[in-house]
């Protein structure tokens, strides 16, 4: 069942994206006439007023297709309500609303959450594993996720991000030196001893790590509490994601190890769904801001890829070559496609079923 909810999150996340894309063009009189979730041959597919809905074999995505990419339509190409003919601040709005639309759904559902369910207390001093990355430090030595981290070498750690900062300052400035780090898992308190790698001078341990915020909640104070609390979870969220992706560009060989493909992704979904509501609007509102983060980079196929050769029209004055295009779009296709691949067959054989299943 945790597998079947993180799931369903994905394709809900997938839906609102391509319905910000599609209300986006219908509103404005846009010609449209394709809305599929997923990619590959159609498991379901289904007419209605000119648009062909269908849901797809692949569930990596979606899309919306427009009449100015099929050859064989009867529509002529000077029509005005065809995508490639509306005025550049239109095109622009069509890509964007698919991002605009995964921000907002983030936002919405942690308001709803603060609203409906309440708003966690304040975080308790330490530190709280949210992963683990197989085969790393931290995995050597038995560190678990869900493992809380009181102390580092007998110094205590203070609640929320600053105990977290804390904590990393630590580990980052003792490469190859062994720290005692103080846990707790369950009512069980213990010691763990490590020693971080050396990477490039910095020491890492390969743990991802959140303030230790405990589940219990209390209803919201009024609709000012509500907002600042949704409002501050939805930007430290967005701000996290950034950074994520801005280290794959300044430390690339850290950041590459926690890429996480569709099949880690539920993993963690399912995981979280453990914990209940709150577990599973967590990951609906992570994922939904690192889709919408992901879909902004300037590469060809995502929004943001779509976006940028906008921007050159602009400057130009006029369209892009359509070679130019389509080998834009081709190379962005197989290396979305090529690492697609690698990361499934890669997160597939950690998942700790396959572990079992090749031990025996």
């Amino acid at each position: 069942m945790n597998v079947l909810s993180s799931l369903a999150v994905l394709g809900l996340l997938i839906f609102v994206h391509e319905s910000g894309h599609f209300l986006a063009a219908v509103l404005q009189g846009i010609r449209v006439n394709g809305f599929s979730i997923g990619f590959g041959p159609p498991l379901f597919k289904k007419q209605f007023r000119g648009v062909t809905y269908s849901l797809r074999a692949l569930p990596l995505g979606g899309f919306v297709s427009f009449p100015d990419d099929d050859k064989e339509s009867e529509i002529p190409r000077n029509d005005p309500d065809l995508l490639r003919n509306r005025p550049i601040q239109q095109r622009v709005l069509v890509i964007s609303a698919g991002v605009l639309a995964n921000l907002f759904l983030a936002w919405f559902v942690l308001l709803g959450q603060a609203t409906l369910a309440g708003i966690p207390n304040p975080p308790e001093p330490g530190v709280l594993v949210l992963a683990v990355q197989q085969s790393e430090i931290a995995d050597q030595a038995g560190l678990k996720a869900g493992d809380q981290i009181l102390s580092i070498d007998g110094e205590s750690l203070s609640s929320g991000q600053k105990g977290v900062q804390t904590f990393v300052d630590s580990i980052q400035s003792s490469p190859g030196e062994n720290v005692k780090i103080g846990v707790i898992r369950g009512h069980e308190e213990n010691i763990i001893n490590l020693t971080p790698s050396d990477d490039l001078g910095i020491g890492k341990i390969g743990a991802q790590l959140q303030p230790n915020v405990i589940d219990a909640l209390h209803p919201a104070k009024g609709v000012l509490e509500v907002l600042q609390y949704s409002g501050k979870q939805f930007f430290e969220l967005l701000n996290r994601t950034i950074k994520g992706y801005q280290g794959l560009i300044t430390d690339f060989g850290s950041t590459a190890k926690q890429l996480s493909g569709p099949v880690k992704i539920v993993e963690i979904g399912a995981q979280l769904s453990e914990k209940g509501g709150s577990g599973l609007v967590l990951f609906a509102a992570l994922v939904s801001i690192n889709l919408a983060v992901l879909n902004s980079l300037p590469l060809p196929l995502l929004d943001g890829g779509q976006l940028l050769l906008l921007l050159i029209e602009g400057f130009r004055g006029k369209p892009i070559p359509e070679r130019i295009q389509l080998a834009f779009m081709q190379s962005g296709f197989l290396l979305l496609v090529g690492l697609s691949i690698v990361l499934i067959i890669r997160d597939t054989s950690q998942l700790s079923f396959v572990h079992q299943l090749i031990s025996h």
